[in-house]
């Protein structure tokens, strides 16, 4: 099982702060994919962290692994 965490918008459009995925194994792109066709959210500028450390798209995930979705920052 993963634990992925939301923050800002995606946290907003889901409703909740943290979803839990129980498809493994699993590759953080194809995680995206997922969660964009699942949740109708635009992931393709988020940037990920995989126990609290960023992580490309081909990275494999395993059981237990906190994932977070990070949407870029704006202001001014």
């Amino acid at each position: 099982m993963i634990n992925i965490l939301l923050f800002a918008h995606l946290q907003e459009a889901v409703g909740e702060s943290s979803l839990t995925w129980t498809e493994l194994p699993i590759t953080v792109g194809d995680l995206k994919q997922k969660v964009t066709e699942k949740f109708n959210l635009p992931l393709q500028s988020v940037m990920v962290a995989v126990n609290e450390e960023y992580a490309e798209d081909h990275l494999e995930l395993k059981d237990g692994d906190v994932v977070a979705l990070i949407p870029p920052v704006s202001g001014g």
